[in-house]
């Protein structure tokens, strides 16, 4: 059974950073679209940046030049660095995988915490 596990969320002071990763297991997901979302509460989910099995790289305006997405195929691991971090980017992100065959996203993390103190 496919899985996706975020780990990497916390607390932490705006201005400051912090890198979440997505361990993906029981497929291997290099020929996958990988994504970020992110959902604060009373909101809805939206979108934060993608990365294409062909290495194209997407972000949301609201992150733009903050966020980076990366992968790692060889360990089944996405990376999303986030910088200069606000009180705006405090939601539970989560990680998501889009199987070429599927027109949406396939499969979801369970979500991480990230929280950003004023």
């Amino acid at each position: 059974q496919a899985q996706l596990v975020e780990s990497g969320g916390g607390l932490v002071q705006a201005g400051g950073s912090l890198r979440l990763s997505c361990a993906a297991s029981g497929r291997t997901f290099s020929s996958y679209r990988m994504g970020w979302f992110r959902q604060a509460p009373g909101k809805e989910r939206e979108f934060v940046a993608r990365t294409s099995s062909s290495g194209i790289i997407v972000y949301a305006e609201s992150v733009r030049g903050r966020f980076t997405i990366s992968r790692d195929n060889a360990k089944n691991v996405v990376y999303l660095q986030m910088n200069s971090l606000k009180p705006e980017d405090t939601a539970t992100y989560y990680c998501a995988a889009k199987s070429p065959d599927s027109n949406e996203y396939n499969y979801w993390g369970q979500g991480t915490q990230v929280t950003v103190s004023s």
